[in-house]
């Protein structure tokens, strides 16, 4: 609206495409895989997504600004590059027994996903520092009645990393470890391995384009530059076939994902990432986009779009193990 109003565009080379974010978290994985199975979906991630549908294909550079409430105690900042990760859903299947009179008929589900989790935290110290593996994983289901020895046990989990080549040897790890915990009860395990997001190494350039239009905000003093973030952002997945920065802006307080996480300073956090992100645009394309235009010809994308389908793809595997006959 402020570039309309202004009377800017006339003088831009090029289109300004304001873009949604939907589904940057990858939560509510079952209920994505429904969607999947349904025919409504194929990545259970917003931008991957939107990249198979073609969405980007027409887009040459990708900015986007993350609210926050620490960027290390700043106005605002970037990080040089973010963690990728796969994500797991893991169902053990053993055999439902009374737990009070005939536990000894039972396999018990849950404690196979105990042994598997076990073996995940002694795996931890095997992990290298510089690949910053993370792994977390939860139970979603962990038996259906008290009194019933579990025969169906639910996990899910991502593994994050530096780098695909870490997060794929990692993977491997931790499906090892499951495969322990059916072998040592004797169940079953299916493991379903997703594509999750790639990692984000932000563009230099387009950084220094987002430094300058931030740094605005409140003075250089009140910007600052991050390293590597172990999180992981769906921005990873554009940075793999254009020039991308995903920068962060400040106006919030509390405990990121948590309950007391608030927006306390709305003109930052909601009139400040537009105005950066419209001064942003400008400097880019203003004066025949050449800023815009370097950025492109100095880039060489690590993926083509086909070459990125294609591996988001190949990662993406279910393997049934049998415990009992290993």
């Amino acid at each position: 609206m402020a570039l309309t109003a202004a009377g800017v565009m006339p003088y831009l080379a090029g289109r300004i495409v304001p873009f949604a974010v939907p589904a940057e978290e990858y939560g509510d994985i079952a209920w994505r895989l429904e969607q999947v199975q349904a025919g409504d979906l194929e990545f259970l991630g917003g931008k991957p997504e939107l990249i198979r549908l073609g969405h980007f294909d027409d887009v040459d550079m990708a900015m986007l600004i993350h609210t926050t409430s620490r960027p290390e105690d700043k106005l605002a900042g970037v990080a040089v590059s973010n963690n990728g990760c796969v994500v797991k859903t893991v169902r053990y299947l053993g055999r439902a027994a009374h737990a009070g009179s005939a536990p000894h008929l039972g396999i018990n589900a849950l404690y196979a996903a105990h042994v598997a989790l076990t073996a995940i935290n002694a795996l931890r110290e095997t992990f290298h520092e510089r690949d910053t593996i993370r792994v977390h994983p939860i139970i979603t289901q962990g038996g259906r009645q008290v009194n019933v020895i579990p025969g169906e046990v639910r996990l899910e989990t991502y593994v994050r990393g530096k780098t695909l080549e870490a997060i794929l040897q990692a993977n491997a790890k931790i499906d090892r470890a499951l495969r322990a915990g059916a072998m040592a009860l004797g169940a079953q395990v299916e493991i379903t391995t997703l594509p999750g997001y790639m990692p984000l190494a932000n563009n230099a350039q387009l950084s220094e384009v987002f430094r300058q239009n931030a740094a605005a905000l409140g003075g250089n003093e009140q910007y600052t530059t991050i390293g590597h973030r172990t999180g992981s952002t769906d921005m990873g997945d554009i940075s793999q076939i254009m020039p991308a920065v995903q920068g962060y802006i400040g106006g919030a307080t509390g405990t990121g994902h948590g309950a007391d996480y608030h927006i306390t300073d709305a003109r930052l956090a909601y009139l400040g990432t537009a105005k950066v992100l419209a001064t942003a645009a400008i400097d880019l394309l203003w004066d025949e986009a050449q800023e815009a235009r370097r950025i492109i010809q100095t880039f060489t994308p690590p993926l083509s779009r086909a070459q990125y389908l294609a591996l988001q793809r190949g990662l993406n595997r279910t393997e049934t193990y049998d415990g009992a006959s290993a």
